[in-house]
């Protein structure tokens, strides 16, 4: 996208933490936000933070109810029209050792943190197309997904598809004129450790209930300002960019797991067969692309 002035951006998780830091800068650029969010309160505190009321909309929306997502992007299209710009954003951090994990721990992140990805993407690339006017896809998943650390398996496991889910999605979608970036953002300010609240009733049984009283606090300040993230998202946005990171202090790490990666590989001569036969496995014009 080249311009984003009057396109409309719908962001779920939207009301708090990086969702408000992107809605902020998209409404800065021109555009008109729909803030979705399951928490209300979040989102009255949040529209509270825009002074043009008129570009922004709060629905409260669950992101696993698949239902609600299609009422949520016919409200969207009633209040201010088409969606350019979809944000998967909605996402909980549950932390413990794997020896713990239950399988309603395993349900409910997977649920929020890749089925909202996937319900978003259900919902409103039919309609993108439909309209096409182009647009942008930005999924949030994180470092985890790409530097794995312990006691956060589940989390890493929903991110590390949220990744997947985007790069296959930017190689459909090239000649869509519909732009795919994966978002992996470092320390943030957020609300991401008061998600134990949001835990559906029938996925109480958590093996985390005593490591997740021992988790220590981190100090906030010393994370990045969501204003910063939204920023880097919307200039992701406007160059295409297929992954869209947000702190350097990862290089490194990032660096040593691609070389692993290339160290693992086989040695040898490739077979032109096989390379004849399935090109298409063995590599992506996507990356080749990415900046």
């Amino acid at each position: 996208m080249d311009d984003v002035k009057n396109k409309v951006a719908f962001i779920t998780g939207g009301a708090s933490g990086i969702g408000l830091g992107m809605a902020r800068t998209f409404a800065n650029a021109g555009m008109k936000i729909v803030i979705a969010d399951i928490r209300q309160d979040h989102i009255n505190e949040a529209l509270a933070c825009f002074p043009d009321r008129d570009s922004v909309h709060g629905i409260k929306v669950d992101v696993c109810d698949r239902q609600a997502m299609v009422r949520a992007a016919d409200e969207n299209e009633r209040v201010f029209g088409k969606v350019h710009v979809l944000c998967n954003n909605a996402g909980v951090g549950i932390a413990g050792p794997l020896k713990l994990a239950t399988y309603d721990d395993w349900d409910w992140i997977m649920a929020v943190n890749l089925g909202g990805v996937i319900n978003g993407v259900q919902t409103f690339l039919p309609r993108m197309l439909a309209h096409g006017e182009g647009g942008h896809i930005v999924s949030t998943a994180s470092m985890a997904a790409m530097l794995p650390c312990p006691y956060a398996g589940l989390y890493t496991t929903t991110k590390f598809a949220v990744v997947g889910l985007s790069e296959s999605l930017r190689t459909e979608l090239d000649a869509e004129n519909i732009g795919v970036s994966v978002l992996c953002p470092g320390p943030t300010q957020s609300n991401i450790g008061e998600c134990g609240k949001n835990r559906p009733q029938n996925l109480s049984n958590t093996g985390y209930a005593e490591s997740d009283k021992r988790r220590q606090g981190h100090d906030m300040s010393i994370f990045m300002d969501p204003m910063k993230v939204g920023q880097r998202v919307l200039d992701g946005i406007l160059r295409n960019d297929l992954y869209i990171f947000t702190h350097p202090e990862f290089r490194d790490g990032i660096r040593a797991r691609c070389e692993a990666i290339m160290r693992a590989v086989p040695k040898g001569e490739p077979d032109a067969r096989l390379v004849a036969a399935v090109p298409f496995l063995l590599s992506n014009p996507i990356y080749e692309k990415a900046s």
